[in-house]
This record gives structure tokens, C-alpha cells and sequence, in this order.
């Protein structure tokens, strides 16, 4: 089945430090856009979204999360590298176990074979408009 034709379910984590968010960047090529969006990544058939998100956690920064609270799902139907895709979130707010992720300004990890960026990001440049934040309504969870 194509990614045209499935929904994806995901499970991501709000990470929040004061007023700074800890997101990951992702860049589509047919918009040349950059946008950012919360870490974590698909349910697999079978997992719970809450074990999800802490494997997603510890395969791609190696960390470990707690204070895990579930916030609401989300839907968003988007394009992005020129297909229409459908997914909906399972959305955490969780904090890091290790203190040292919060003195990390940015870190590099890979997600299918794709080199990708997370970093600490204030919450105003997103509220602002000056960088974009996916699902858009997603700033409705940071208040």
C-alpha cells in the first residue's frame, strides 16, 4: 500500500524547557521548505503509542523520557515532497530523564537513512511565524 492511500499513526513528544521546545527539523524539497515539528514516530501494528514514543525516543537520541502525560490526537492532511499524506498523532508531554539533553543546544541523528536535526527552539519563533511548526495548530498544546 502506497503512502497515498494509509493514514499513519504517530506518537510524539512536547518536550517544553521554559519558554523553548525541543523539536526536530525536517525540510521538503518540492516546497524548498523548511519546517520543525515534536520528535517521535510511527505506532507500530501491535504497540501501545506511550511504547511508541519512548522507542522512538531511544532509537534516534538514545534517550529515556518521563513524566509521560498524553495530551490528544491530532489529524493532519498535508503534502509534503509532493504527495498528499494523512496521519494522526498521539501526542505526549513528557520531559527528558537525563538532564544533560537539556544543555544540548543540537544534535544530530539519522531516521531512514536521513541525516536529521534536533534542537532547542523558543517557543515565540514559531508564534510569530517566523519558522513554520507542523501540524500548524500544534501551538494550541504549548500554553
Amino acid at each position: 500500500m502506497s503512502k497515498k492511500n494509509k493514514i499513519r499513526v504517530l506518537a510524539l513528544g512536547l518536550i517544553r524547557d521554559g519558554d523553548r521546545l525541543f523539536i526536530s527539523q525536517g525540510y521538503d524539497s518540492i516546497k524548498q521548505e523548511t519546517f520543525y515539528r515534536v520528535m517521535g514516530g510511527g505506532v507500530d501494528f501491535g504497540e501501545y503509542s506511550r511504547d511508541a514514543l519512548q522507542r522512538e525516543f531511544k532509537e534516534e537520541i538514545e534517550a529515556e523520557l518521563t513524566n509521560i502525560k498524553y495530551l490528544g490526537c491530532m489529524e493532519n492532511i498535508f503534502m509534503f515532497d509532493g504527495e498528499e499524506r494523512h496521519e494522526l498523532i498521539q501526542l505526549y508531554k513528557c520531559d527528558f530523564a537525563d538532564f544533560k539533553f537539556y544543555q544540548i543546544e543540537e544534535l544530530t541523528f539519522w531516521e531512514k537513512e536521513r541525516k536529521k536535526k534536533a534542537l532547542w527552539v523558543s517557543i515565540d519563533r514559531f508564534k510569530s511565524r517566523e519558522l513554520k511548526i507542523v501540524p500548524e495548530n500544534f501551538l494550541e498544546y504549548c500554553d
